[in-house]
């Protein structure tokens, strides 16, 4: 019998991003935002259109959805990895979008040390530890859009989760020590991009699975169209759901063997008690007769590698 349910992942189709997303934060009920500063993390780790990257109308309908919620201050930050970040933001159509919506855009790598705050690595398979933007530790609130992407260079799949590494220092700025060269040769890879969540909270996660790669990625690969928009407050239930997601078009090797929660990253997100701890403990809850068919298929691949 499957344990009550602890999280859910809310499934909408993708027709209009903006109801989409609209409806997904009424269901979801996210702590109130009203006079809070609040911290958006998008995806833009390359100068590469949708699915690559964050959709300009998927980007214009989160911050919208915050700003309309109250904000004091939003501001946008963003470190590409494939990519110089300020022109990425500027190609992508992305600082045009915050400047609408009246939120500031900081391209992390180009902080000074002080923007920093450096982790420990007590107990975590960083060498060094690492550093993470102040600007998602001291925010009131922080709030990501992910997409739906496998990962060719040894993360697997890149979702709610992964896409939190673009909040850490590529580098130290103090004495130039290269995390990500740490992170891309480590055999503990996926556990360390858990690890990076553990210190990056997270109140709203959005996946815009209009479309995605189910075979490359992260900046190009073998395209689905699955139409949904995810959302949930737990960004391992999500991506869970987004595993399930990829499973059900055919992916990659990774990705389509064993149990959804015994993959790396998943397991030691478990484990530091970031999210829901199993599949039965993750609720889909499909908010249209669209999305209806795909999320019972969604909910029979959790169940079957529960």
């Amino acid at each position: 019998m499957a344990s009550p349910a602890a999280s859910e992942v809310y499934v909408i189709d993708a027709s209009d991003r903006y109801h989409a997303v609209e409806a997904l934060w009424r269901e979801i009920g996210p702590p109130s935002l009203d006079n809070k500063t609040v911290a958006v993390k998008a995806n833009f780790n390359s100068d590469d259109p949708f699915p690559a990257t964050t959709h300009p109308d998927m980007l214009e309908a989160v911050l919208s959805r915050v700003r309309d919620d109250g904000a004091r201050s939003i501001v946008l930050g963003e470190r590409s990895g494939m990519g110089e970040t300020r022109a990425v933001l500027k190609n992508r159509g992305a600082a045009d979008v915050a400047a609408r919506a009246g939120a500031e855009v900081t391209a992390l790598d180009s902080l000074p040390l002080d923007g920093w705050e450096a982790i420990p690595p007590d107990g975590l398979h960083w060498e060094r530890g690492f550093l993470v933007a102040r600007l998602f530790r001291e925010a009131d609130a922080v709030v990501q859009t992910c997409c739906l992407k496998t990962h060719r260079f040894g993360g697997q799949v890149s979702l709610s989760l992964k896409n939190l590494v673009g909040a850490v220092a590529a580098r130290n700025p103090g004495n130039g020590y290269d995390y990500m060269a740490e992170l891309h040769a480590s055999p503990h890879q996926r556990r360390m991009v858990a690890e990076i969540n553990r210190f990056v909270p997270c109140d709203v996660a959005v996946m815009d699975a209009t479309e995605g790669f189910s075979i490359g990625g992260p900046e190009r690969g073998t395209r689905i169209a699955p139409n949904v928009i995810l959302a949930s407050t737990d960004r391992v239930a999500l991506d869970a759901a987004g595993i399930a997601l990829l499973r059900h078009y055919g992916s990659t090797p990774e990705v389509m063997r064993g149990r959804i929660f015994a993959m790396d990253t998943i397991a030691r997100a478990v484990e530091l008690e970031i999210g829901v701890r199993s599949a039965g403990d993750l609720r889909l809850v499909a908010l249209d007769s669209e999305s209806k068919e795909l999320v019972i298929d969604m909910r029979r691949i959790l169940d079957e590698t529960a």
